[in-house]
């Protein structure tokens, strides 16, 4: 009889040792809706036609770049399944993509949806279906903002950090200059201007002597500039999206204006703005990087720019390597692919928003060195980190230090 109760001991000891690693496993593995043991489902908005169309070009690299991941096991055995709809750069069509993509499609999350005002227009929508909003393709200030939306969160530096950085060197370098401005008559384009001024501080009224603003409905800026010349300007600030970013930079070869031109960083793709321009149009135009640029033949034996020309040559042959989206879609992508391996098996949107706002010193492959991701809590900044360049002769060419320009928040 002792042998026969010994058994039953054992075997009860069996049983619920299997019940309680069986109920452990179970804990260990939790899902919101979009997230299954083989699939993490991942929504975007991107303007593949309209006036920002050049854009497209980021959602179509990142198609690839999760295509990679998926040939090469997925994330911890899961596929991402990308979808990805056209807003054409219209704000009530990103409202109506985005339910969608929430409601329909049952996503997980929405990704690096492009366009400040597309991201403004689904923001508090976003938020109170509690569905991240994650790593916007636009560098409006209004994304670090974790108190009243924690369900957004930027990517790129802000909008305002970047002029801030062009007002410093202003200041330091030529602070009797007499500034016009060019700009997108919409969030995007103002928080660009707010930076500007910010940054000039008291000196804005007196340096800033002309401003035009332009509808992404107008086919084109001409006028805007003959406008800007004739306030004898001697400073170009250019904010535009690259369809017209490329028109002001032709047209200003055209009349025969020449300031000292900063063109924001969002138009300073070789491939999709300089290109088409002219060579010869865009020289000593000055921008701010944070990425690596496929023409500069410093990252020729860079690990990591091998690896994004190795990714481009197999999974998107099609694509522009000197557009500078195609960089941006893989290095927004790799970071995150890197949040949903941190997730584990707890693909709940919560822990996505969790895991997004603690990376420590992250850095892509592609970001500039120097240049780390990092965010908190408190911190929904992932890059706030710019260096200013020079273009000369057929890229891009670096120069000064790496700037951190923490702005807003």
């Amino acid at each position: 009889m002792p042998a026969v109760t010994s058994k039953l001991a054992v075997a009860s000891v069996a049983i619920a040792l299997f019940a309680a690693s069986t109920s452990a496993a179970l804990a260990q593995k939790k899902y919101d809706t979009g997230a299954t043991d083989t699939e993490i489902k991942v929504g975007n908005i991107m303007p593949y036609s309209g006036p920002a169309s050049a854009y497209g070009i980021i959602g179509r690299t990142e198609a690839a770049y999760f295509k990679k991941i998926n040939e090469e096991g997925g994330i911890n055995g899961r596929k991402i399944n990308f979808i990805s709809y056209d807003d054409a750069y219209s704000p009530p069509k990103a409202v109506e993509q985005a339910r969608k993509l929430v409601e329909s499609d049952e996503v997980l999350l929405i990704f690096n949806s492009l366009g400040t005002p597309s991201n403004s227009a689904i923001q508090k929508y976003m938020n109170s279906k509690k569905v991240p909003q994650l790593f916007v393709a636009t560098g409006a200030t209004k994304w670090n903002d974790p108190k009243d939306f924690p369900w957004t969160m930027g990517w790129q530096p802000s909008y305002q950090s970047e002029t801030h950085i062009y007002a410093k060197y202003l200041l330091k370098t030529k602070p009797d200059a007499k500034i016009a401005v060019l700009f997108q008559n919409d969030d995007y384009g103002k928080d660009y201007l707010k930076g500007l001024k910010d940054g000039l501080g008291a000196k804005a009224a007196s340096m800033i002597i002309a401003e035009e603003s332009y509808e992404t409905s107008e086919p084109s800026i001409d006028n805007h500039l003959i406008k800007l010349k004739a306030s004898n300007a001697d400073v170009f600030v250019n904010i535009t999206t690259p369809k017209f970013a490329a028109q002001a930079i032709k047209k200003n070869a055209e009349i025969g204006w020449k300031p000292l031109h900063f063109l924001n960083n969002v138009s300073a793709s070789v491939g999709s703005v300089i290109k088409p321009a002219g060579f010869e149009a865009a020289q000593d135009v000055i921008s701010a990087a944070y990425l690596k640029d496929v023409s500069d033949p410093q990252w020729k034996d860079d690990a990591g720019m091998k690896g994004f020309v190795d990714f481009m040559t197999k999974y998107f042959p099609e694509g522009d390597k000197l557009d500078g989206g195609t960089v941006v879609g893989y290095g927004v992508a790799q970071t995150l692919v890197e949040v949903l391996k941190k997730c584990g098996d707890n693909l709940t949107r919560e822990n996505v928003m969790k895991q997004a706002a603690s990376l420590k010193d992250f850095r892509t492959e592609v970001l500039l060195p120097g240049i780390k991701i990092n965010t908190s809590p408190t911190d929904f900044a992932p890059i706030s980190s710019l260096q200013l360049m020079k273009f000369k002769g057929e890229k891009w060419e670096l120069f000064g230090d790496v700037i951190s320009a923490d702005a807003g928040g």
